[in-house]
Order: structure tokens, then C-alpha cells, then sequence
């Protein structure tokens, strides 16, 4: 049985055999040195625990810690009271232990840790021990044979952890740390003898990632303390948080193992230069976390930093002592736990009396009752009080019980599950060790541990997966102010991460403002209406881009311009249809054209009626009776044009707005050009014959202005036929700066120049007309129609004259299709108003009011006047004066 089981141990090669005595002589010089705690059994379990602070100057050790080390070692000593006192597990077997001080430090835990291989590598060495000479031929002194460690409870610190389990995978020792969370200890193929009970710091930087996002920040700075235990944490962190997006380290800070005088005021400035990362993820030991705290204390940077601490921070009150001020507002993670009623009573009845297994205990109880067992007559020591040995723990001091006290009750057990199996597999049905159980294999044992499965002290399952590590479960916790008389300042459980995040944002508690969650952002988010625009390298730094003019925000990143028929929203977050418009009849703009319109009108029936009624008076048949009604009739129609350009544009306005605008002022023009022609062609015949010029009859007359019409007609007929008229609405005329006084205009598909097209061909006889006008100026006073349609045409010229620059001038205005077509109206409105005042209005008024003058008068120079020219039959040369 014996020659398979050392089969099964690695071979000691001769390089590594030189190693290990090595490291043999370097222990001799430490086991001088350095104490333990010892407990008898018949399987030796080792512990490592960080029961003195690290030392300065030179000093292996420091301080002495009561929570993180004597609780803990006291922890595993009521563990093994526990498993020895019960019948049902390793019955006839007794659990011993040997318990190491770590000082907080790697290298001096690698050098008292080598004692627990001293069996092996005297078992190793035996057969060596002739060879060995002493000088002077003494013998070789012989001491008592050291137990044989069986696996290893510890160690805390992962750096620690990492060393030592370099030296006992080498002897194959199976090692339960109680606190080590590195994610590097989860590779089995470097640390194959290496379990936890605490969950590794992988899943505890997924939880602090989750808490970062749930708090809502993006933006974060890291801090670690140089080893395996903050390095690797913050390498978790910042390798969860890029796979998961959403998140960016502002500046990675590592605390160096033997920090110089000043460097935590330089570790301040650092995180001070991005001041808008104020969330600090913190992995580093509790004594660089208290370093960092004093030093933002004294850079009045209470309350600006938001500390997320690791489970070495946790819910420990030695971090923040006189430093609670600056810890407000901490949130920080601990693997779930439970304060373990048991070792409260155990821990509580500890006295000197009846605890001298601890070595350490003597110093625990002068600096937990802050008094002096033994005096030295110093004026110090004068001034600290004796010890009476009375004092009682949690009566005479407070107490608490250390967060991992816990889980090294579970490493004990757990050993103590995996030895109980190992025993039943290899001494069924006996009692005590077999033979079998002597020389333990440890590799069976590593077997034998990762197959647990129990309720741990708090109930909750202990367990391993392949690589070592217990489930992650973690409680998290803030720390908060005292808040009146709600009660004490302190550690509040805020939430819980099992491979989800349950955390109670309305619990949460801040300096400042308390209920509201403090930002730590590189860019604060951008409003409604404003795109980001990252800036590069930074994902999570950004300057927020207005959408202006008629672009909407389609995502945080985009702004796209709104459809031609829309306008965007009052913050620019979406699109909504731009207002429709037109001049409607209670428009102010449209008033003076109507009133205009209104009253030429009635003008107008007035006038024709006069004519009407006298038709047969000498002054209706002197001005040419069928000319004037035609000429009347263009003049209404220009008064009633102006009620089809304030109507509603529909497909029949449109259509009357194309042939009544230039019909009215071509029917007028080519009356008044045929008169003027006709003039002119009278007295230019009679200079040179007596014969009277062709087509100057009434019939004729009618049929020139008939068809000077009809060019007008059947061009706007053409019109009708080729482009069918139809409403648009006119989403660019208005398109204003400014998207909030954007309007579409509803209006006949009518351009500005077709506009003008259809008053082309009546400017065109206008103009002719003029000519005309001018031309027969220098005809007799007695056709007094030639002036009086030569200061019509002047008139007419001069107001068509001033309406093009204000109709084109207007083109960009917002107010264009109210300044255009009240121009165009009154326009309109005025040449009609011009011609019927002065062509008309004296006749009607001389009918009206002076009829004694409505008669006909033979003048002298009637007979001299008709050798020059004969008028037409049905016309009078000369109209009552």
C-alpha cells in the first residue's frame, strides 16, 4: 500500500531538491524567530493568518490586527474545538493545527510556510543522514520530528496565497484560502492544489460593473494595490467592463507595495486631473485603502470621490476610523456572510486564563483593553493602566465580529467533510486512523475537496467548481452618515449580486444631495434635440451637437433633416407637419384689395347703368357706345379678379384665376388701343385725302377688339388643356429660418413668372396703346376722348411700373404670398380705377347732375371740322361741353 501512495507524490528532481534544502536552512533562521500556535492531533491542519500588520523600516512586522487576524486565527481554533467535539465527523480522529503569522507580507508567509513542508523534506532527507558531517566529527543534532500538514487553511492576502501555493503544489498539500479572491488562483493548471470558499474576484468585478451601470456612470477611474490581489482585480474590472460596453477607465493608479512618503497625495492629484471621473473602483488592502482616504481628507476632497470598494474594504470600521466623513457614500462588496452566533459566545468567554494556546492573545488584550500586563517603569507605561486579567470582551470593549470569520469556519469544515469521506473511503467501519489515513495522499485528498457539498455556518451551500472557487454571492453595502434621529451612521445593506444585480437604488445615500445619485461622467448626456459627437479614443466622452434648423434627432448619435412637409418638433426630437396657410378673406392683407375691389365694383355697375339708361344721350353715343360697355366690362372683370385670388385655391379657382387675370386687362386694352387707332387713323387719313380710313365702323371696332381678346383666350385655353390647374401647397416659399414660423402655402400651381405670363400679352397692348396715346395727342379738342386716355395710359404705365420691383423684390420674404398678391390686386384695382375715373366717372357725373348739358350743340366750326374728316354714321363728333 505504502510503495503506490509515494509512487503517486512528485518526484523531488536533483535542481529541486537543491531548492528545497535551500529553503530548508532559510527556515532554520525563521523558526527561531517566529512563533506559532500548535494544537495536538492525529491529522495536522496549517493555517495562515494575518495576525500583524506589515512592518516598516525594516520591521517584519507591525501592528497587531484584532479583527482581520486574531478573530480569524480564533475562528479556525473554534472550528477545530467544533469538528473534535462532533461524534459524527471523523469519529476516533482528532484535528490538530499548526497556525502561522503571515504580516501581511508574501515573502515572510513563504518563509513560515515552509515549515509545513519540514516532514516531507526530512522524510525526503533520511536517507541522506549518513552522509551528513558536522564539523569537528560532531553528530548531527536530532529534534523531535515535525508534524506532517495535511492541507492548509489561508492564506488572506492573495498575494499571500499566490506564493505559498507555488511551494505546497511542489508537495502536494492542498491548500482552502478564506479570503484570497485574484482571479489569476483560478488557473488549475498553475494553483492545481488551490481551493477558496470565497468567491474569486472575477465575479466580484462583474458585480462592481453592474453597480457602476446601475448607478448610471460611465466614467471611472481604477486604483489597486501593487499584487495579485488588486492588479488582477482591476484587470477583472476593466476586461468585464469593456466586454460589456458602456463603461471607460478614466486612469488605472496602482499603490506600490512600499509606498514613499507622499505617494498617496500624488495618488489624489492623479484622480484629480480627470475630476469628472468621481467614481474610484478600489482594490487594494485595508491599510493602502486608509492611506488613500486621509490623503483625499487632507486635500478637501470630502464628498467629491465615490469610492466602490472590494470585499478588502467590505464592511470594516479599521479603514475608515476618524475617516468617516470622507468614506460617506461608499458602496462596497463583501462575499454574502453571516455573523456566526457561536463564535460570538466562544470569542466573548476568551480570557487569559483560558486561552494560552494563542500565543497572540497577550497582545490582543493590552490592545483591546488599551492596558499593560507587565510594567517596564517607563513614564509611557506609567501612563497606560495594568491589566487585571477581569476584563471581558464586548463588556469592557466593543466587539464585532470580523467579516471572514465565516469562511474560515468553512475551510476548516470543509477539510474536515473531505478527510471524513477520505476516511470512510480508505477505513470503512473503523475508528480513528487506519494505516491507509497515515501517510494522507494529498492528491485524493484535492479529490476528496473538490466533491463537497454542505451547509457552511451560515447555511448557506459550500461548494467547489473544478478550478476551486465557490459560487459568487455577495451582500453590498454603503456607508452612510448618521441621519438624525433615524438612527447611527454605518454600513447599510443596500443589495445582493448572485449572478444578478438586486441593489435598492432608493436606499442609497449621498453627501449633498441624498436621494440623488451623484454623476460620474466624462460628458454629461446631451439634451433633446442634441446628437453626440464622440471624440476620439474615448467612447465615453462626447460634446453634444445641437440638431438646428429643420433636423430632428433620430438616435443619440444622428440628426437627419425632416421631410419637405414637416418641421421639427420644439426640441428638435421628431417631426411634425409645417402649418398650412393661405390669404384667407379676414386676412388684414387681404382688406385693401377687397375694399377696393368692392367699391370699383359698384363704380362700375353704377357707371354702365347710367349708360344703360341713357343710351340714346349724346354723350353715351359720343364715346362710343359698344367700345365703352366692352371697355366696362374689362374693368369689372379686373374689380372681380380680385375675390378669385383671396378664394380658396381648388382646382375651378385655379382654372378662373388663369382666364379672368389677364382677360379683364386684355379686354380693356384692346378697347381702349382700338380707339386710340382708330383716332389716330381718322386724322393721319384726313391730312392726306377726304376718304375716311377703313374699318372705323362700330362693328368694326368690335371685331378688332374681339380679336385683339381672342389671342389672350386661346393662349389660356392651351394652358388649360396642356397643364390642368390644381391647388399645391408650397412648403419652400415659407421655409424659414427659424423652423417655428415655417408655413406651407396653399396656392394655384401658378409661378411667379407664369403669373406675369398671363398679364404678358395685356402689358403688351398696353404699351401699344400708350404709343397711340402719344401719338394722338395733337388730334382737335373736339374728340376729347384722345387726352383722356393718353393720361390713362400714362397713369397706368406708371403704377404697372412700380408694381414689378415690389412684386420680385418680395420673392424671399416670408410674408410673400400676402405682399404679392395684395400688390398684384391692387394693382389690378388701381389702372381699372385709373380708366373708369377718367374715362368715365365726368360722363356719368355730367349725366347724372347736369342733364341740361346731355344735349346736342352745333358749333361753327362744325362745317370747317368735317372737311377734314366725316365720323362714322351713329357717332357724334363732338360731346356736349
Amino acid at each position: 500500500m505504502a510503495r503506490p501512495r509515494s509512487a503517486r507524490e512528485p518526484r523531488l528532481h536533483a535542481p529541486r531538491l537543491v531548492l528545497v534544502l535551500a529553503l530548508a536552512l532559510a527556515l532554520a533562521g525563521a523558526a527561531g524567530a517566529a512563533g506559532s500556535v500548535r494544537v495536538a492531533g492525529g491529522l495536522t491542519l496549517g493555517g495562515l493568518f494575518p495576525v500583524h500588520a506589515r512592518g516598516a523600516a525594516g520591521r517584519a512586522c507591525g501592528q497587531l490586527k484584532k479583527e482581520q487576524g486574531v478573530h480569524r486565527l480564533e475562528a479556525m481554533l473554534y472550528a477545530l474545538d467544533r469538528v473534535n467535539a462532533d461524534p459524527e465527523l471523523l469519529p476516533g480522529v482528532r484535528l490538530g493545527a499548526r497556525l502561522l503569522d503571515t504580516c501581511s507580507r508574501d515573502t515572510y508567509a513563504l518563509e513560515q510556510a515552509l515549515s509545513f513542508v519540514q516532514a516531507l523534506i526530512r522524510r525526503r532527507g533520511d536517507s541522506d543522514e549518513g552522509a551528513v558531517r558536522c564539523p569537528g566529527g560532531v553528530p548531527p543534532l536530532r529534534t523531535a520530528p515535525p508534524e506532517r500538514v495535511v492541507a492548509v487553511v489561508g492564506a488572506s492576502a492573495s498575494s499571500v496565497s499566490i506564493m505559498v501555493a507555488n511551494v505546497l503544489r511542489l508537495f502536494a498539500i492542498p491548500q482552502i484560502s478564506y479570503a484570497s479572491t485574484a482571479p489569476e488562483l483560478s488557473d488549475s493548471t498553475r494553483y492545481d492544489f488551490f481551493s477558496r470558499v470565497v468567491p474569486p474576484d472575477s465575479y466580484q468585478a462583474q458585480a462592481m460593473v453592474d453597480i457602476v451601470r446601475a448607478l448610471g456612470w460611465n466614467y471611472v477611474s481604477t486604483l489597486a494595490s501593487e499584487g495579485n490581489y488588486g492588479e488582477s482585480g482591476v484587470e477583472a474590472f476593466v476586461q468585464i467592463s469593456r466586454e460589456a460596453g458602456g463603461v471607460c477607465i478614466a486612469q488605472s493608479i496602482k499603490i506600490p507595495r512600499e509606498p514613499k512618503p507622499g505617494e498617496f497625495n500624488k495618488v489624489i492629484k492623479r484622480l484629480m486631473e480627470t475630476p469628472n471621473a468621481r467614481g474610484i473602483i478600489i482594490f487594494a488592502n485595508e491599510d493602502d485603502i486608509r492611506r488613500v482616504l486621509e490623503a483625499a481628507s487632507q486635500a478637501n476632497l470630502t464628498g467629491h470621490f465615490l469610492w466602490v470598494g472590494s470585499d478588502s474594504w467590505g464592511a470594516k470600521t479599521s479603514p475608515i476610523l476618524n475617516l468617516e466623513d470622507v468614506a460617506v457614500g461608499a458602496i462596497t462588496i463583501l462575499p454574502k456572510r453571516a455573523s456566526i452566533d457561536g463564535f460570538d459566545q466562544y470569542f466573548m468567554t476568551r480570557s487569559l486564563e483560558n486561552n494560552r494556546r494563542n500565543i497572540w492573545f497577550a497582545e490582543f488584550w493590552e490592545e483591546n483593553f488599551n492596558c499593560k500586563l507587565t510594567s517596564s517603569g517607563t513614564q509611557s507605561d506609567d501612563a497606560t493602566r495594568k491589566c487585571t486579567g477581569e476584563e471581558r470582551i464586548g463588556r469592557d470593549s466593543t466587539y464585532e465580529q470580523e467579516g471572514k470569520v465565516q469562511f474560515v469556519i468553512d475551510a476548516v469544515y470543509a477539510i474536515a467533510h473531505a478527510l471524513h469521506s477520505m476516511h470512510q473511503a480508505l477505513c470503512p467501519g473503523l475508528t480513528g486512523l487506519c494505516p491507509a489515513m497515515e501517510t494522507t495522499d494529498g492528491r485524493m485528498l484535492l479529490q476528496y475537496i473538490r466533491a463537497v457539498r454542505f451547509n457552511g455556518s451560515a447555511g448557506t451551500p459550500v461548494m467547489f467548481n473544478e478550478n476551486g472557487d465557490a459560487p459568487g454571492r455577495y451582500d453590498i453595502f454603503q456607508y452612510q452618515a448618521a441621519n438624525g434621529s433615524a438612527g447611527s451612521g454605518g454600513y447599510k445593506a443596500v443589495g445582493q449580486w448572485a449572478e444578478t444585480l438586486r441593489l435598492d437604488v432608493e436606499a442609497l445615500q449621498w453627501s449633498g444631495e441624498p436621494r440623488e445619485v451623484p454623476a460620474s461622467q466624462c460628458s454629461l448626456p446631451c439634451g433633446p434635440g442634441e446628437r453626440k459627437k464622440m471624440v476620439k479614443g474615448v467612447p465615453c466622452c462626447w460634446h453634444c451637437e445641437p440638431c438646428d434648423g429643420y433636423r430632428f434627432q433620430v438616435d443619440e448619435f444622428t440628426c437627419e433633416a425632416c421631410p419637405g412637409d414637416m418641421r421639427p418638433t420644439r426640441n428638435h426630437t421628431g417631426c411634425r407637419p409645417t402649418p398650412v396657410v393661405r390669404l384667407s378673406w379676414s386676412s388684414p392683407w387681404a382688406a385693401p384689395p377687397l375694399l377696393l375691389a368692392v367699391l370699383g365694383s359698384m363704380a362700375t355697375t353704377t357707371v354702365v347703368a347710367t349708360f344703360v339708361r341713357h343710351n340714346n344721350t349724346p354723350i353715351v353715343r359720343a364715346s362710343g357706345r359698344e367700345l365703352s360697355y366692352v371697355l366696362l366690362t374689362g374693368i369689372f372683370l379686373i374689380y372681380a379678379i380680385t375675390f378669385l385670388m383671396v378664394a380658396e385655391p381648388g382646382a375651378a379657382v385655379c382654372a378662373a384665376r388663369r382666364l379672368f387675370l389677364g382677360l379683364g386687362t386684355t379686354l380693356s386694352y384692346s378697347a381702349l388701343l382700338t380707339k386710340t387707332n382708330r383716332i389716330y387713323r381718322i386724322f393721319e387719313q384726313g391730312k392726306r385725302s377726304v376718304t375716311p380710313p377703313p374699318f372705323i365702323s362700330p362693328t368694326s371696332q368690335l371685331a378688332i377688339t374681339f380679336s385683339l381678346t381672342s389671342v389672350q383666350v386661346v393662349g389660356v385655353m392651351a394652358w388649360l388643356g396642356v397643364q390642368p390647374p390644381h391647388s399645391v401647397i408650397d412648403y419652400e416659399e415659407q421655409r424659414t429660418v427659424d423652423p417655428e414660423q415655417a408655413r406651407g402655402v396653399l396656392k394655384c400651381d401658378m409661378s411667379d413668372l407664369s403669373l406675369i405670363g398671363c398679364l404678358g400679352y395685356s402689358l403688351l397692348l398696353m404699351v401699344t396703346c400708350t404709343v397711340y396715346a402719344i401719338k394722338a395727342r395733337g388730334v382737335p379738342e373736339t374728340f376729347n376722348e384722345a387726352k383722356p386716355i393718353g393720361f390713362t395710359m400714362y397713369t397706368t404705365c406708371i403704377i404697372w411700373l412700380a408694381f414689378v420691383p415690389i412684386f420680385f423684390g418680395t420673392a424671399q420674404s416670408a410674408e410673400k404670398i400676402y405682399i404679392q398678391t395684395t400688390t398684384l390686386t391692387v394693382s389690378l384695382s388701381l389702372s381699372a380705377s385709373v380708366s373708369l375715373g377718367m374715362l368715365y366717372v365726368p360722363k356719368t357725373y355730367v349725366i347724372l347732375f347736369h342733364p341740361e348739358q346731355n344735349v346736342q350743340k352745333r358749333k361753327r366750326s362744325l362745317k370747317a371740322t368735317s372737311t377734314v374728316a366725316a365720323p362714322p354714321k351713329g357717332e357724334d363728333t363732338e360731346a356736349p361741353k
